[in-house]
């Protein structure tokens, strides 16, 4: 094994591919992908999407169920000097629209299963857009295999570290998603930082096992955390409880991250205490609210070390964190510490930092901060101070041990099963369903998904409208999972003198006798 450091996300497969080659890097539905075939055929993809008139700082977009030739695609896409943009894929035609017409992506690999959405999406979309069908039951039969195993040697290109490499999109407050923009120089900190956070220095030989969506950032972390110290991903496209608890026993799992409702889903598992979970070091968690109950018998069940990890995309992930050894008493409901040389801190709306005890946003300072949103200057502004504090939109307190707390919500995202939801664009999906007048969203607890959304309904004057037709009229215009759950019926909004609904109001009953507000 090399002692040469892994300093820009590129190096992986370079660093690995020379030194560990005949070692597998990523494992899926029985292939194998070793590190010296992720160099040659990443080194294929950037030179076709250099062929193809990709130029640096280019996006290229993704949209399907996670292979291995996401990572193949990734690290081609990092060498050519452009950004990859992986798609939500659960979102609806228009929402996948929105985000290709707004990353300037031309070039857009699909899996098989999108390939009818893709050709509705790219019909919606101004510009000539390259369609790539990659993956499938053979995988080597599609285009893009063809596209790679055809390509010549890539022009070099200098990896700069101001150059974008992932853009992963987060909803936003006006229903808009936003690109959030992550450089070579957040990911070399990234990199730097999580080989001295405890029970996240993964070494060569452990397997790593990746369930979360490689849209999302816990996804991509985990996944480049494993690649980086030379171990062996094992990729599972879809959650399934049962495939789930086989693999943490037949690959000999070292480490996995779990949203909560993951979490909760393999304790109902019939069989759960009966799997063998000898070689699992840790299993991290974060992303959604989890509740004491289900963390206890968690920790009980799998007997292995949990850490919890708060931050957001626009953090690179990075943030606070509650190690192993700290999951005890009233600790259970802290997100933990900052990570060393991060600075994470409580501030009021003026940005002055709060003293231990006092409630206020959560800021994060340091290199891991984003280097903005794609085509959203005022957004960007609006996150970030002008001295590089990065507001969180969640309230808390630091207590004397600087351990963080997060109390509840400043800003009124929703965090269900992981996926954030934001009430304004549910609104916009509710209102105009006939018999509503008015209608206000919430997220109220759930012991699956950590939160739920719940559609407060104003009616219109002499109507009742069924709350089946008000749900079924948000699924029809958004993404199945932004949809409310339930529907309660209220006779006007509470508002405040300039009109804004007062959500807090709302959401006040639900949380009643509730000790987290959130997780």
């Amino acid at each position: 094994m090399t002692d040469e450091p892994i300093q820009i996300l590129t190096d992986i497969p370079r660093v690995h591919g020379q030194a560990r080659g005949g070692h597998v890097a990523v494992s899926f539905e029985g292939r194998d992908l070793t590190y010296a075939e992720l160099e040659r055929r990443s080194d294929r993809v950037a030179a076709f999407l250099q062929d193809l008139g990709v130029k640096p700082g280019d996006r290229v977009a993704w949209l399907g169920r996670p292979t291995e030739s996401w990572f193949e695609i990734f690290f081609g896409v990092a060498k050519a000097r452009a950004c990859f943009a992986p798609i939500n894929s659960r979102l609806a035609v228009p929402e996948v629209a929105f985000i290709l017409q707004d990353s300037g992506a031309n070039v857009f690999f699909v899996s098989p299963e999108f390939m009818a959405a893709a050709e509705q999406v790219v019909a919606q979309v101004d510009r000539p857009i390259e369609l790539i069908e990659v993956g499938g039951p053979d995988p080597d039969a599609t285009r893009y295999a063809a596209l790679r195993e055809a390509a010549g040697a890539p022009r070099p290109e200098t990896p700069e570290p101001d150059d974008d490499v992932l853009q992963l999109y987060t909803s936003g407050t006006t229903g808009l998603p936003k690109g959030v923009r992550l450089s070579n120089r957040n990911y070399s900190a990234f990199l730097m930082l999580r080989t001295r956070v405890e029970g996240f220095d993964y070494g060569p030989d452990d397997t790593v096992l990746i369930l979360m969506p490689m849209f999302h950032v816990a996804g991509t972390n985990i996944s480049f955390s494993g690649l980086a110290a030379g171990g062996r991903l094992v990729l599972q496209a879809e959650f399934s409880p049962p495939a789930v608890l086989q693999a943490m026993e037949a690959e000999k799992v070292a480490h996995v991250f779990l949203a909560p409702v993951m979490i909760n889903a393999l304790l109902q598992t019939p069989g759960v205490e009966k799997v063998d979970y000898s070689t699992l070091r840790t299993i991290s968690y974060g992303a959604s609210p989890i509740s004491e109950a289900v963390l206890k018998k968690a920790t009980e069940t799998f007997g292995c070390g949990f850490i919890q990890f708060y931050g957001m995309t626009e953090t690179t992930g990075a943030g606070t964190t509650l190690a192993p050894g700290d999951h005890q008493g009233e600790l259970m409901r802290a997100c933990g510490r900052s990570w060393v040389t991060l600075e994470t801190r409580i501030a009021d709306e003026d940005g002055n930092t709060l003293p231990a005890g006092e409630i206020g946003e959560i800021e994060i300072r340091g290199p891991i901060v984003m280097a903005g949103y794609w085509n959203r200057p005022e957004a960007t502004a609006e996150t970030i101070r002008p001295d590089g504090w990065l507001r969180t939109g969640d309230a808390g307190y630091r207590n004397e041990d600087g351990f963080f707390f997060v109390h509840d919500r400043v800003k009124d995202m929703i965090v269900s099963g992981g996926e954030n939801v934001y009430p304004a664009e549910v609104e916009n999906a509710i209102l105009g369903c006939p018999g509503v007048a008015d209608a206000a969203v919430i997220g109220v607890p759930d012991d699956k998904w950590g939160e739920a959304v719940k559609a407060i309904v104003v009616p219109a004057p002499g109507q009742r409208p069924d709350p089946a037709d008000v749900i079924a009229w948000a699924r029809q215009r958004i993404a199945g999972y932004k949809a409310p759950k339930s529907v309660d019926f209220i006779d006007a909004l509470p508002r405040n003198p300039s009109g804004k609904v007062l959500r807090r109001e709302l959401r006040k009953p639900y949380w009643e006798g509730r000790d987290r507000k959130v997780g």
